[in-house]
């Protein structure tokens, strides 16, 4: 196996970059605002909406966390959205994903002001990041995604790159960033409609996993030196476990691992990158509310 990439220390290195951005914004009498808003009791969403909350705690930031009942009207969302919008101590906000059904959750991205959506799923940010605009956010998983690349000194200028998923929160940014000047790489998205998916992804030099399916890519997918990304977060079941189950990613590491020359690790890889990025894009909104 080659290099096992460690997120968490990844993610540390970014949060301190962040400290000296926050105490230089202090001086200058700005403190860095995030407001987090939650639509129901989602066991997951609220262990990441806690998660975001705490480490702003830790940093220093103003944060705000809105938690709204599970039966709350888009009107309702769309308020807390608007009064967001106004609040100046607020320099980012994220309306935790997905939202219960009733909620669009499409015209609720819309309504938040692009200068405050950290999340980067605003079309003007996602317009942005097409035309390689630095004054925009690119979401965070997928910035997360490429500093770490970049950590690990592992190249993508001419690389052949697949990335397995077109969401917009992973999939289609990812791509961007790829083939954008900063990577510089040949990129192909498969998905499900894809045709010998297993012969595509074997012919890359890089894979990112972000479709969502627990151990979907496995060792034959895979050629020897292969940079593998696994953005996966995925439940399984395991009555060993105390909590009756276990969090595994989209590739099956324990068979795929032996062929990287780079892998990332689930847990422990991409996730922590994910609250560091979104610091950071916190960050930027705030120093951009000074200009």
């Amino acid at each position: 196996m080659g290099i096992n990439i460690d997120g968490k220390e990844v993610a540390a290195k970014v949060l301190e970059e962040c400290k000296a951005d926050i105490a230089a914004l202090k001086e200058q009498g700005v403190i860095p605002g995030l407001a987090v808003v939650l639509v129901g009791s989602d066991p997951a969403s609220e262990v990441y909406v806690g998660s975001k909350v705490r480490k702003c705690g830790e940093l220093g930031l103003y944060s705000e966390k809105i938690v709204l009942p599970e039966n709350a009207t888009q009107e309702e969302v769309l308020a807390v959205v608007e009064r967001l919008n106004k609040d100046e101590r607020v320099h980012g906000i994220l309306v935790q994903s997905p939202p219960p059904p009733q909620i669009d959750e499409e015209a609720i991205v819309k309504a938040i002001d692009p200068k405050k959506d950290v999340d980067g799923f605003h079309p003007m940010n996602v317009a942005k990041l097409a035309l390689e605009d630095a004054s925009g956010f690119v979401p965070c998983t997928p910035a997360g995604c490429m500093r770490l690349l970049k950590e690990y000194n592992l190249e993508t200028e001419g690389a052949n790159a697949v990335v397995i998923g077109r969401s917009m929160i992973v999939g289609k940014p990812m791509a961007l960033l790829l083939m954008s000047k900063e990577g510089n790489a040949t990129v192909t998205v498969a998905h499900s409609r894809t045709k010998d998916l297993a012969k595509v992804c074997a012919q890359a030099d890089i894979i990112i996993a972000a479709i969502g399916k627990p151990h979907f890519v496995t060792a034959d997918m895979v050629k020897d030196g292969a940079v593998v990304i696994d953005v996966g977060i995925n439940r399984i079941e395991d009555s060993s476990r105390e909590r009756g189950y276990r969090i595994v990613g989209d590739v099956d590491f324990e068979n795929v691992a032996p062929k990287c020359s780079a892998i990332t690790p689930v847990p422990g890889g991409v996730g922590p990158m994910t609250i560091g990025m979104l610091i950071s894009n916190t960050i930027k909104a705030a120093q951009s509310s000074l200009s």
